[in-house]
């Protein structure tokens, strides 16, 4: 089911589309006289201007311009990319001066002056004195608001202004060399094309050559104007630099001599050196002092007990203790011996016990002399760390100070060494300046030369001729649209049934047969499509009615001239054909027609019958139709007030009694107030619009006025309708249907 909604809508939007194409192709045809008009005109005016327009002969030389890299790495750093760089060798080359080398290279001013002076003389074409006079024109309307007098030219090359003067030959043909170079870039090449182009092939292909040369000669030019410039410039600068350097070693040298700085580096390498070297002793020295301090303190906790001293690492260590030890382990072990044999007064005894006793003297001394010496060690410890102290201290001072001199001697060194740079880099330059003095920053080589036109650029004929077609189709299109859109009268159908959303009971073609009555002419061709569009009217109108068809109807109209009158006979000759009895009353009071359409005289009728002055029979029946006229009788001096009157209504009321339909023909709408009147004694109303005459503002003023009074609308008849808005679907198909009996 989504499937099938979206092929009805696809299908609706193709259809809608269809009709839109369809819709712009009939404003083509319609406003077809406009589209070929101008396509004439500006297609015309096209062939005239190209086949008028004197040949102009183009000549080209291509020249391969790059930078020279031999230049210094200053210019390779700033100018190593450069993507606006052939267009500014572009401007170069279409620049004044290369322009006036080229004129005094090949003496243009003399040898080929008629080439570019004489020619103003020559009578000027019929475009050339439009142009002329548009120039002139405009130059008169932005001349006041010129402020800058003095740098303003007139038309024949001349300064406009205050203090004018005229301008030289010389001047004078620079300029036109300009204004008929073009210099343009082969895209991503290196590769200029330079174009001239002249009435005179020979001067097109020598100015070409000549412009490329003299290029070449303004670089170089400009060349050795910035090398002199640079020059002078840079000896000048190394001159200030030169003094600046003198005076800042100057200073530096005083201030070492002050300072006493000869050898301040190999100072500031030595004392950090020495900083380390002293701080490391002074760690040292404090670890040997808290051990010694330590090993007196388990010496002073022993006090005499030569045991527990033994026990302390200082004694157990020594050599001296342990071979005394063991010599008087060994002598007591020997007294223990003799002891067993011996008494203690035995001399054996006895000089075993003194040598026991000489053996622990030793030791006492031993022990006493290890003592001092730690003793001596402490207080040698002590002493050491302070100087070590003392000595970091001073040398950490020193640094500081050092540091300090140091600092400020490197700011002095520093603005010493950058004053020599920048000098010898001046000094440098200078030289290098002047060595490559006479070279060029920028390489030119022509690879092409110029060459002889053999036939000229322009004008282009055959793209003239194709634009000018075109453009003529585009802008008759575009004028066709846009009277379209400017044209706010009724022009379809489609547009009185969308605006007002009433229904339109026909639309009537406009009649092409010159010399041809409308309202006699379904009579002269009944198979006609013109007939056949008013029987169309006919089934709308008996269709309008669900109950029975309106059998009295007024037709109407916005404006004048729109073709109600016309309209109303044709409804009535149609609604006659199928045996009925039609009776057409002539309302319309001030400008009356129907009775002019039949032949019939005026002079008696409805006017004569409302003012109560006719007593005879006003209906006059039409020679071999079943159609009856009411005339509008003599013109009253009040016909609102005869139209308004009761009588009027009793005469309709009594005419559709014996008639089977009656058509009432009113004045416009948008005239007078009768119209508005005669829509309360009909049955249905009938709005004739002519298509392309009746505007949108008129047809709604119209329609309020019905509407207000309560209208009863049957819809509308669309008149006048051209052949190009006739050729809908079903208009076209019984066009061409009763066309083999329309040929006779």
């Amino acid at each position: 089911m989504q499937n099938y909604q979206e092929q009805e809508r696809f299908r609706e939007e193709d259809v809608e589309q269809e009709v839109n194409i369809r819709e712009y192709f009939i404003i083509l045809l319609k406003r077809k006289l406009i589209v070929l008009t101008l396509l004439v005109v500006i297609f015309l005016v096209t062939v005239i201007k190209t086949f008028s327009t004197t040949p102009i002969y183009t000549s080209d030389t291509d020249v391969l311009i790059e930078r020279n890299n031999s230049s210094s790495a200053l210019e390779r750093q700033y100018y190593s990319y450069d993507p606006d760089f052939l267009e500014t060798q572009s401007a170069i080359i279409k620049s004044a001066k290369v322009a006036r080398r080229v004129v005094d290279s090949l003496k243009l001013s003399t040898t080929y002056r008629s080439f570019f002076l004489e020619a103003k003389k020559d009578t000027p074409s019929f475009f050339a004195n439009i142009e002329t006079g548009l120039k002139d024109f405009i130059e008169k309307l932005i001349s006041p608001l010129k402020s800058e007098v003095n740098s303003e030219t007139n038309q024949d090359g001349e300064r406009s202004g205050l203090n004018a003067e005229p301008l030289s030959d010389e001047e004078k043909i620079s300029s036109m060399v300009q204004g008929r170079l073009s210099v343009e870039p082969v895209k991503n090449t290196k590769i200029v094309r330079i174009a001239y182009s002249d009435k005179s092939p020979i001067i097109a292909k020598l100015v070409a050559d000549a412009v490329a040369k003299a290029y070449m000669e303004e670089i170089l030019d400009m060349k050795l104007t910035t090398s002199r410039y640079a020059l002078q410039w840079m000896t000048s600068k190394a001159q200030d630099e030169r003094k600046k350097l003198e005076a800042s070693e100057m200073a530096m040298q005083n201030y070492m001599r002050a300072n006493d700085l000869v050898t301040v580096e190999n100072k500031l390498a030595i004392s950090p050196q020495r900083l380390s070297e002293f701080s490391s002793q002074l760690s040292k020295a404090q670890t040997d002092r808290k051990v010694l301090e330590g090993v007196l303190k388990q010496i002073d906790a022993a006090g005499k007990n030569v045991f527990q001293l033994e026990n302390i690492p200082i004694f157990a260590g020594n050599e001296v203790l342990k071979s005394l030890r063991e010599a008087i382990f060994k002598s007591r072990q020997n007294i223990s011996e003799l002891s067993k044999k011996y008494g203690e007064k035995h001399p054996v005894m006895i000089k075993a016990n003194g040598e026991l006793g000489e053996l622990i003297n030793q030791q006492q001394a031993e022990i006493n002399r290890v003592i001092a010496t730690t003793r001596n060690s402490y207080e040698l410890a002590k002493s050491q760390e302070k100087y070590l102290d003392e000595m970091l201290t001073s040398t950490k001072s020193e640094l500081l100070n050092l540091n300090e001199k140091f600092i400020q001697y490197s700011i002095m060194k520093r603005d010493v060494d950058a004053n020599r740079v920048v000098y010898e880099s001046l000094t440098s330059s200078i030289k290098k300046e002047g060595v490559t003095e006479q070279s060029q920053s920028i390489n030119v080589w022509v690879i092409k030369n110029a060459f002889l036109p053999g036939a000229p650029s322009k004008p282009n004929k055959k793209r003239n001729l194709a634009l000018g077609l075109i453009l003529g189709l585009a802008a008759g299109i575009g004028c066709a649209f846009l009277v379209e859109y400017l044209d706010n009268t009724i022009k379809s159908e489609k547009e009185l049934e969308s605006r007002y959303g009433l229904t339109v009971l026909g639309a009537v073609e406009k009649l092409k047969e010159k010399g041809k009555n409308i309202e006699s002419y379904i009579v002269q061709k009944p198979l006609s499509p013109l007939a056949e569009s008013y029987r169309l009217i006919r089934s709308g109108l008996l269709l309008s009615s669900a109950d029975h068809p309106p059998r009295t109807m007024l037709v109407t109209s916005m404006g004048p001239g729109e073709g109600k009158t016309s309209t109303t006979i044709n409804i009535a000759r149609v609604l006659s054909q199928g045996g009925k009895k039609v009776l057409i009353i002539d309302c319309d009071l001030r400008r009356p027609r129907v009775h002019s359409v039949f032949a019939m005289q005026n002079d008696k009728g409805l006017s004569n019958y409302l003012t109560g002055n006719l007593s005879e029979n006003i209906i006059h029946k039409v020679a071999g139709e079943e159609i009856f006229v009411i005339t509008s009788g003599s013109i009253p001096p009040n016909p609102s007030d005869l139209v308004g009157s009761k009588k009027l209504r009793l005469l309709i009321e009594k005419m559709s009694e014996n008639f089977d339909f009656v058509l009432i023909d009113s004045p416009p709408v948008q005239s007078v107030t009768d119209s508005l009147t005669l829509t309360q004694l009909v049955d249905g109303t009938v709005v004739v619009v002519k298509a392309g005459v009746t505007t949108y503002e008129t047809m709604q003023s119209g329609l309020k006025k019905l509407k207000d009074v309560q209208c009863h609308f049957l819809g509308f008849v669309l008149n006048g309708l051209p052949p190009s808005h006739a050729k809908g679907a079903y208009y076209s198909g019984y066009t061409a249907y009763y066309a083999k009996d329309n040929v006779s």
